[in-house]
């Protein structure tokens, strides 16, 4: 269902084109929720919890993005900000549908780890910021 080899593949090819690794992460990320939300709409018929997640999982890469491209560090910081928000409500969503049985264990338990891994990582960077 949730196959995360295109997503292993996504974010080598942008490692090796100089990408972000959490520009490059949060791509991945994000496929996998565009991809679980088709699956949950046509397998399961679930709509709105999978709508959510798709919402914030998305809107962590394109905060990152935006950042990036910040016009200032004040700018940079808060879209950094923004995307560690994100990544935290789609815990939430995750583990939400793996509490209904949308998700079985080792679905929610791959896509959690991902999530966590960039959680860890914009902690880190939202911190960083504001120490510079």
């Amino acid at each position: 269902m949730i196959h995360n080899v295109e997503c292993i593949i996504v974010q080598d090819e942008m490692k090796e084109s100089g990408e972000n690794i959490v520009a490059a992460k949060s791509m991945a990320f994000a496929i996998r929720c565009v991809k679980l939300n088709r699956f949950l709409r046509q397998e399961k018929g679930e709509y709105d919890l999978s709508r959510q997640l798709l919402r914030c999982g998305t809107s962590i890469g394109a905060n990152i993005k935006e950042a990036i491209r910040g016009q200032s560090k004040a700018d940079f910081r808060a879209k950094m900000n923004i995307s560690l928000k994100e990544a935290s409500e789609s815990e939430y969503w995750i583990e939400l549908l793996h509490r209904t049985g949308y998700l079985r264990d080792e679905e929610a338990e791959s896509l959690l780890t991902d999530c966590r891994e960039l959680l860890k990582l914009l902690t880190s960077i939202v911190r960083h910021s504001a120490e510079g």
